[in-house]
C-alpha cells in the first residue's frame, strides 16, 4: 500500500514526545513491510525540508498552526496517490478525511482526549475553539471512517466526552529500549521521572513533594529526564537531592532508568504513558495518579501505585511515594518486566495494517 502518516511532528522536533514514537515506530515497520510510507509533518527551525530515513518518506511544512491547512493542500494535490491515511489527532486531527478520496481508507489515531488541557496551554477563547474542532468538528469529519485509540481510558473518553460513534480499535503503544547492560541499583533511594516538561504533566507537583520525602529518607536522589517550555521554571526552583537532566541519548536514559527504585509520573492525563512501559521493562514499577491512560499502564498492587486525584496533589504525591518506597520488594521488578512484554510495536504495527486493508485485526491487549 502507499501510506501517508500524518502527525504534528516528527521523532526529531526539538518538542516530540509519545506521540512522535507511536507514529514513527509504526511507519519505520511499514516501510520495513515492503509498503511505501510518506511521514507528514511539520518543519522545526533547521530541519529540511525533505528527507529519507529507513525507507520512510519525509515531508516538512509550517509550524504549531500553519502545518494543518498546508498538509491539507498538500494531501489535496496529491489526493489520488494514497490508499491509506494515518491521521494522528494531537488535540486536533488533520481532517484529512476532507481532501482525500472517498475511497482512501483514513484512521483516526486519538492518544488522548485533550479538552481539558487546551485550557491548561491555550488562552480561553482558542481553548473553546480547540474544544469545537476537537469534538463535533471531529465527530462529524469522521464519521463515515473508523478510529484508533491507544488504551480503554481513550475509547471511553472518546464515547463520553467527545461523542465519538463510529468503531474504535485499541492499538497500543509498544516498548522499545535501549537494553543498559551491567548496571547496579541505586544504593540510596532513588526516584525517575521521564517525559516533556509542559503544564499538564505537573512536574512541579514530584518537587514539591520532595522536601518533605528527605526529612524521612535525607539521601534521596531524584533524576528529572526530559525537556520543553517548562525547563527553565522548574530549573529555578530545583529542591536540594533534585537533578534536571533535560534530554539523554537513550542508553544513557536507560541507564539512568534502570537504577531507580520507582518512576514517577504526576500526569493530569496521557493516553497510555509510554515512559510508565519504559521504566516496567527496565524493571522500574511506576507511582502515578489515578487518571486516563494511566490507570491502565499501571496495574496497581503488581507493577505499581495508582493515587486519587484531590485537592492537594503535592502532599498526596509525597504520602504516596512514601508508601511506595516502604512497600517495594522485588516481586515488583517481575511483575513490569512481566507486563512490559506484553506489548510490541510489531503487534501493534500488524494491528494497523489489518485495519487499513479493511480486516478484522483480531483481540487488543485488554483481551488477551
Amino acid at each position: 500500500m502507499k501510506i501517508a502518516v500524518v502527525n504534528w511532528r516528527d521523532p526529531w522536533h526539538p518538542q516530540a514526545g509519545g506521540a512522535e514514537t507511536f507514529a514513527w515506530e509504526l511507519a519505520r515497520r511499514f516501510a520495513r513491510a515492503g509498503h511505501e510510507v510518506c511521514f507528514v509533518t511539520a518543519r522545526a527551525p533547521g530541519q529540511s525540508r525533505r528527507d529519507v530515513a529507513e525507507g520512510v518518506r519525509f515531508v516538512r511544512m509550517g509550524g504549531v498552526f500553519s502545518v494543518y491547512p498546508l498538509v491539507l493542500g498538500w494531501l489535496l494535490l496529491r489526493r489520488s496517490r494514497f490508499d491509506a491515511v494515518l491521521d494522528c489527532q494531537n488535540g486536533i486531527p488533520f481532517f484529512t478525511p476532507w481532501v482525500v478520496r472517498r475511497r482512501t481508507r483514513v484512521l483516526c489515531v486519538v492518544h488522548h482526549v485533550h479538552d481539558r488541557q487546551f485550557g491548561v496551554h491555550l488562552p480561553g477563547w482558542l481553548a473553546a475553539f480547540g474544544r469545537f474542532l476537537e469534538g463535533p468538528v471531529s465527530r462529524w469529519s469522521y464519521r463515515r471512517h473508523a478510529s484508533v485509540a491507544v488504551s480503554p481510558s481513550t475509547v471511553l473518553a472518546m464515547r463520553e466526552r467527545l461523542g465519538w460513534r463510529g468503531p474504535v480499535h485499541i492499538v497500543p503503544n509498544g516498548v522499545s529500549i535501549a537494553q543498559p547492560g551491567n548496571f547496579v541499583k541505586s544504593s540510596v533511594p532513588r526516584l525517575v521521572c521521564l517525559g516533556r516538561l509542559v503544564a499538564h504533566k505537573r512536574v512541579h507537583l514530584l518537587l514539591d513533594a520532595v522536601a518533605e520525602l528527605r526529612e524521612r529518607r535525607p539521601d534521596l536522589v531524584v533524576d528529572i529526564v526530559g525537556r520543553g517550555p517548562e525547563e527553565a521554571a522548574l530549573r529555578a526552583r530545583l529542591p536540594e537531592g533534585v537533578i534536571l537532566h533535560g534530554y539523554l541519548p537513550e542508553e544513557d536514559k536507560a541507564r539512568l532508568v534502570a537504577q531507580a527504585w520507582l518512576h514517577v509520573s504526576a500526569s493530569q492525563g496521557e493516553g497510555w504513558g509510554l515512559s510508565v512501559l519504559e521504566a516496567a521493562a527496565l524493571g522500574v514499577p511506576t507511582v502515578a495518579f489515578d487518571v486516563d491512560g494511566l490507570r491502565d499502564a499501571v496495574r496497581p498492587g503488581e507493577t505499581g501505585w495508582l493515587l486519587p486525584e484531590g485537592p492537594d496533589n503535592g502532599a498526596g504525591l509525597a504520602k504516596g511515594l512514601a508508601s511506595a518506597l516502604d512497600e517495594l520488594d522485588h516481586t515488583y521488578t517481575v511483575n513490569c518486566r512481566e507486563w512490559a512484554a506484553r506489548f510490541s510495536w510489531d503487534h501493534s504495527a500488524g494491528r494497523l495494517i489489518d485495519l487499513m486493508r479493511g480486516t478484522d485485526p483480531g483481540p487488543g491487549w485488554e483481551e488477551r
